[in-house]
């Protein structure tokens, strides 16, 4: 908020006002001012206004505009040549860049010539000129423009250090876009990392600063991609802080996340998990709907192949398998034969006992039989490679 006072002159629009109409940009300033402005309609960007959102793409073009109409002795300021490198990490045009007195502009060269290279898709150049860039020891204004671009360079290769800088960025520039962008990248970095601890944190951190930001979906649908593709689901002593997080989303969203965890879970002989999910999903669906099925599905699956033999089978033999998708059919089969093989005689056993079936319906504990439970996951997981790629 001290920035936006100290720039209120310049705004398209304050704010802290929804839907307020922008105004054309400033006739005069520094070029240090105008990106400032700049910064404050994408901070209210951050907070779900809707109309700075409206206006962002005309003020860069403006802010452009008025870099090319400027005396070139302003580019001698350090901030202003700080000021181009803002520019262009948040959004602005390169070929407008380009046309600045470059021999003017007073800025580090690696920072010019990597953001150059950044934002015209060059990215092995600008990782070889940023990736010594520290963004603590430039001012922060600009260390967290870079340290936001060094995270998402180095995502895939240097995991690691993509998640440091992007806590740079968080704590070099709280409260504004680029923290919202920050979270978002950052987020499913650290699930791929299976940092349940910080999962959550970065979870509840944008929820409750970020949860009306006009790129909230976003978030939360790399939020579902580091949920879904680690283990972090998958342990069911945390079960409920994983169902505290999802109550944060829509019940759509919810319900197909509780499914795929579910089946996950199933495949990886989690099965105290499998029903958890399951029972979840079972409260969100539609009666006769095919996610109703599934979560019969997958709790039927859990119930049989622990201590709920008859119900879980009967559970299982019950769905309407047309409802199912193609790729859960399998599963299906191999774990409806897998409970039937369960009540089978042991090999071995005397001839009249093969002929006479137990008294007492047959309890599977997985907890105590360690054998059933490795041949369990075996063929679920055999029968999840087989079907790997008829999946849709």
């Amino acid at each position: 908020m001290i920035r936006l006072l100290r720039c209120a002159a310049l705004l398209l629009l304050p704010f802290t006002a929804p839907n307020a109409l922008a105004q054309p940009a400033p006739q005069g300033g520094e070029p240090y001012e105008l990106v400032r402005a700049l910064q404050a309609v994408q901070d209210g960007i951050a907070n779900g206004d809707t109309a700075a959102h409206g206006s962002h793409v005309s003020l860069i073009r403006q802010i452009g505009e008025k870099f090319l109409a400027a005396d070139p002795a302003v580019w001698s300021n350090p901030q202003n040549g700080q000021a181009v490198v803002i520019y262009l990490l948040s959004g602005g045009a390169p070929q407008i860049v380009r046309k600045l007195p470059r021999d003017k502009i007073n800025v580090d060269e690696r920072l010019f010539n990597g953001a150059l290279a950044y934002v015209e898709g060059r990215q092995e150049e600008a990782r070889e000129l940023l990736k010594e860039i520290k963004p603590r020891t430039i001012p922060s204004g600009l260390g967290g423009q870079v340290a936001l671009v060094q995270g998402a360079l180095f995502a895939r290769a240097e995991a690691s250090l993509a998640i440091e800088r992007l806590d740079d960025a968080r704590l070099l520039l709280p409260g504004t876009l680029v923290e919202e962008a920050a979270l978002r990248r950052e987020i499913l970095l650290v699930g791929q990392a299976e940092d349940f601890e910080k999962f959550e944190f970065l979870t509840l951190a944008y929820i409750r600063h970020y949860r009306n930001s006009i790129y909230a979906g976003d978030f939360w649908q790399r939020f579902s991609a580091g949920l879904t593709q680690s283990s972090l689901a998958l342990d069911e002593r945390r079960f409920a802080r994983i169902s505290a997080l999802l109550e944060q989303i829509d019940r759509a969203s919810r319900l197909k996340l509780y499914l795929v965890i579910a089946r996950a879970a199933m495949v990886r002989g989690r099965l105290a998990v499998t029903r958890l999910a399951g029972e979840r999903a079972l409260t969100l669906s539609a009666d006769a709907s095919a996610e109703r099925e599934r979560a019969h599905f997958f709790r039927g699956a859990s119930r049989v192949l622990a201590d709920e033999y008859d119900g879980g089978l009967a559970e299982l033999k019950a769905l309407d398998r047309s409802k199912l998708p193609e790729r859960d059919v399998p599963l299906l089969n191999a774990t409806v034969q897998l409970a039937l093989d369960i009540r089978k005689p042991f090999a071995g056993g005397s001839a009249a006992a093969a002929d006479k079936p137990p008294a007492t319906p047959a309890r599977l504990d997985l907890a105590s039989s360690t054998a059933t439970l490795e041949r369990a996951q075996k063929q679920l997981g055999e029968l999840e490679l087989l079907t790997k790629d008829r999946r849709p």
